[in-house]
């Protein structure tokens, strides 16, 4: 899977340098090498080109047929072992363990399947993101053709709304304006022109950077444009993103638990049935007997009912999480979610507002004015042409900060609109009896147009001295991550209503505005959150590195150092692997470049969630090990999530985190509980099977056993965890499952020996016709004891004083010592060759059981102080 990684991010670079160098070219040079001309292609050549390249498509996942769901559902390690033993009591005609085996199969498969079948179709299916048509001109005519029918060379006209068809050279633009924030996650509409306006060396850019290339999946906000089709389908960097997105997500942490830890039970049967078996064998001489026993011995040892535990506990994860408005698309993205210690997320939206608005409004020299405000709000609402994020901004602002009445009389004279070469735009009004013409833009422009400044209400001549001052103050305000636009006026230009550019001229600079795409306020409390409960948050984002580092110093994101795209692009994985360690800003990146630091994130052992909603967020999602979207986001990014918020907010994501926990501290109760448990029983019936004159138990009667107290564990997935426990990522690991198995297990052992000891000497079941006697105290004793050492070792504290169990856990807990004590001398028992017990063996009984959770409570306490940690 690396390799197959490592040559899509091979791929992309290459497809990256090949824009660039059609960037590049002159247009002529261009034109020859896509061998078309401005009348375009002809239709004979567009039809050869559509054979050669294919339709301009991209690829998607389709959804998963019901009956493959299905089949999936069984896939499971657990149910390849049961599903044997089923088959060799079938043929050895056990039926009881047949149907009891039989039941765990179907029950845990079906919960699995209706789950998944349910999440798929809650979940949006991938819609055609290209499905509609687009104006190119073929044989000197221009005419509307759908938009996969588009090929390399041709001529593509763009009008304001228009999707951009395919990757492209742009020949002619008039005021565009297009919005690339699927792919970059830039928030700000960017203008192109027909030539490379940067002064940047083209080794520190990307395809993307340059002006004059435009891309599939972006769209066209204003203007009109001109465009020569230079990729299309899956050769364009929108085919990369759709192309990863729809592969299936690679092995996540929760798989590789539940299949080392699967691995290791297995194992651990494998070596101690055939010992059962033969010891049984050789000890009492009928080999069939000890066959079905070491069945029934095998059938114990196996943790049965983890698939359906496993399965309830994420079922039961995901409706709790649907109340918080999440719905899980995956069900294993909710142990995923619990186990993650590293959140990479976009900035946009996320952590930010994904809202421009005006956060500042300065005089000349940095200081506080509401004449600039006034005068930028006359401009942004009196202009007729298309408003843009930031005259919206103004207009907002003003309306919640300002009265209206304040600028009653204005009426509006003329305008000059926005074009990309001035790039500013004019409002001439009349104020009362004065005309004032209003004209704000970029910095850089209008200091070229302006020769005077307003201080203090004072009109002075702009020194070098003041521009100096102001320049200063623009560049602070940049790199305080805002984007900024001067305000200057100009009154009673002239009589005449009509205002031309020559006009611009000889104006007066009244100040500057700030915008920003503010952090969210929540943003802050939940970061922090997730800091304390051991998730360490990164950002991953195509924005600006100025403005990325300003967002997260504002939310408590530490940023020491930041990697640019362009850096990443130079680094081999051993210098990128430290990087990520260290790192937690990665700005100006494209989409394959967010992958790559997952994916080495991933490789250092980290569970790894990524939160976006862009379109170049989805390769991403699709990567990690949990990948979180908004209901909100395009359907690409959708398909590529495991999780999806109802609400754009990382406080719901904190929620997620915890229940996640809560959902592998409740796993592994049950795991944890059942592998110690079955240890300490088969090292039980090894001691009996070497010094009783008969079998410790039969094999049904172990089936029972187990089925009773497997059906009491189904009500673990809604029990409690104490906080303490939820403080940090939930990880799986086999060496510990070993150490708490062997510490805990012969505790199990000793008591199941003491009570040996009880019913061969105190009660004289020590002979083959007194076996039932035995079989029967051994049957309770050990029922209760391994049920009610659930609330033991479900905590750190000491049970039923500093933690208790959840009311469900609570009930079925005292189900099963209602049961473990009714069955033997009921009529039902006798069908399992029980008997009744005396009436002193349940003293006896109540001591053992008391005496047991005492010993494991105080194993327990050296065991904590020893390793540090408990499940």
């Amino acid at each position: 899977m690396v390799n197959k990684k490592k040559s899509i991010y091979t791929e992309r670079k290459s497809k990256n340098n090949q824009l660039k160098e059609i960037g590049y070219l002159e247009e002529q040079s261009f034109m020859k090498q896509l061998d078309t001309q401005a009348t375009g292609l002809s239709e004979l050549e567009a039809e050869k080109r559509l054979e050669k390249f294919g339709l301009n498509e991209v690829a998607s996942q389709k959804p998963i047929p019901w009956y493959i769901l299905l089949i999936q559902a069984f896939k499971d390690p657990f149910i390849y072992v049961l599903a044997l033993l089923l088959v060799v009591s079938a043929a050895t005609k056990d039926f009881e363990a047949s149907i009891v085996m039989g039941l765990m199969i179907v029950f845990s498969a079906g919960l699995h399947f209706i789950q998944e079948y349910r999440s798929q179709k809650a979940s949006l299916n991938l819609k055609e993101l290209i499905e509609t048509t687009c104006t190119v001109t073929r044989d000197g005519v221009t005419k509307e053709i759908p938009m996969d029918e588009v090929v390399p060379g041709d001529i593509v006209h763009l009008s304001t709304g228009d999707l951009i068809p395919a990757d492209a050279r742009l020949i002619w633009a008039k005021d565009l304006f297009v919005n690339q924030s699927s792919l970059t996650g830039e928030s700000m509409p960017i203008e192109k022109f027909v030539q490379i306006e940067t002064e940047q060396e083209p080794s520190q850019l990307t395809a993307l950077d340059l002006e004059n290339l435009l891309f599939m999946g972006t769209d066209v906000l204003s203007g009109q444009g001109k465009i020569v089709v230079a990729k299309t389908g899956k050769n364009t960097l929108f085919g990369d993103i759709a192309l990863q997105s729809s592969q299936s997500r690679g092995e996540t942490s929760f798989d590789r638990g539940v299949k080392n830890v699967s691995k290791l039970l297995i194992n651990f049967m494998l070596v101690m049935v055939p010992i059962v078996f033969l010891l049984n064998g050789i000890s009492k001489g009928d080999w069939m007997e000890a066959f079905f026993f070491s069945i029934a011995v095998a059938v114990g040892l196996t943790p049965e009912m983890l698939p359906m535990i496993i399965t309830s506990n994420l079922a039961k994860g995901a409706i709790t999480m649907s109340k918080k408005k999440v719905i899980v698309k995956e069900l294993n993205a909710i142990q995923n979610l619990g186990a993650m210690d590293v959140l990479c997320t976009d900035k946009t939206g996320t952590i930010t507002e994904d809202k421009v608005v005006l956060v500042r409004h300065t005089n000349p020299v940095g200081e506080e004015s509401e004449r600039v405000l006034e005068l930028a709000f006359m401009n942004s609402n009196y202009q007729t042409g298309w408003k843009n994020v930031m005259d919206h901004a103004v207009i907002e602002y003003f309306n919640e900060n300002r009265d209206e009445d304040c600028l009653q009389n204005v009426e509006k004279i003329d305008e000059i609109p926005f074009d990309f070469s001035r790039r500013r735009l004019t409002v001439a009004v009349k104020a009362g009896e004065q005309e004032i013409m209003i004209t704000k833009g970029a910095v850089e422009e209008m200091l070229k147009v302006c020769q005077y400044v307003e201080l203090d209400g004072k009109v002075v001549s702009l020194t070098p001295e003041l521009q100096k001052t102001m320049e200063q103050v623009s560049i602070k305000m940049n790199k305080d991550g805002m984007r900024v636009l001067a305000v200057a006026y100009k009154q009673n230009v002239h009589g005449s209503a009509v205002y031309s550019i020559e006009d611009e001229a000889e104006m007066v600079l009244t100040g500057f505005m700030g915008f920003l795409d503010p952090p969210k306020q929540s943003s802050i409390t939940a970061i922090q959150s997730l800091h304390e409960h051991g998730v360490n948050v990164k950002v991953l984002t195509g924005d600006n590195e100025i403005v990325a580092q300003k967002i997260c110093n504002e939310v408590g994101i530490e940023v020491n150092r930041v990697v640019l795209g362009t850096e990443l692009e130079t680094m081999d994985d051993e210098d990128l692997m430290r990087a990520t360690e260290e790192v937690n800003l990665f700005a100006k990146l494209n989409p394959t470049q967010k992958s790559r630091i997952i994916q080495l994130l991933q490789q250092k052992g980290h569970t790894v969630g990524f939160m976006g909603d862009g379109i170049n967020d989805a390769p991403a999602l699709r990567m990690a090990d949990v990948g979180i979207s908004v209901d909100t986001a395009a359907d690409i990014t959708k398909e590529a999530s495991s999780i999806i918020l109802l609400e754009k907010s990382l406080t719901v994501l904190e929620d997620g985190v915890l229940e996640g926990r809560t959902v592998f501290g409740n796993m592994m109760k049950y795991i944890k509980m059942t592998i110690s448990s079955n240890f300490g029983n088969v090292f039980s019936v090894l001691v009996a099977s070497a010094f009783l004159p008969f079998l410790p138990m039969l094999s049904i009667q172990l089936l029972v056993q187990n089925l009773i107290y497997d059906v009491a564990q189904l009500t673990i997935p809604w029990d409690t965890m104490d906080p303490e426990d939820l403080m940090k990522p939930s990880k799986w690991g086999t060496s510990d499952l070993l150490k708490f198995t062997f510490s805990i297990g012969p505790i199990s052992s000793i008591f199941d020996i003491l009570t040996f000891i009880l019913m061969w000497f105190v009660f004289q079941a020590n002979t083959v016709q007194d076996a039932a006697l035995f079989h029967s105290g051994w049957f309770v004793i050990g029922l209760i004891t391994q049920t009610v050492v659930v609330h033991v070792i479900r905590t750190k504290k000491i049970p039923f004083i500093q933690s208790r169990a959840s009311l469900s856990v609570t009930i079925s807990t005292l189900a099963v010592i209602a049961a473990a004590v009714l069955i033997p001398g009921s009529k039902f028992g006798t069908f399992f060759d029980f008997v009744a017990l005396p009436t002193s063996y349940w003293k006896w009984m109540i001591l053992i059981v008391i005496a047991y959770i005492v010993t494991t409570q105080v194993v327990k306490d050296i065991y904590i102080k020893i390793n540090k940690q408990w499940l």
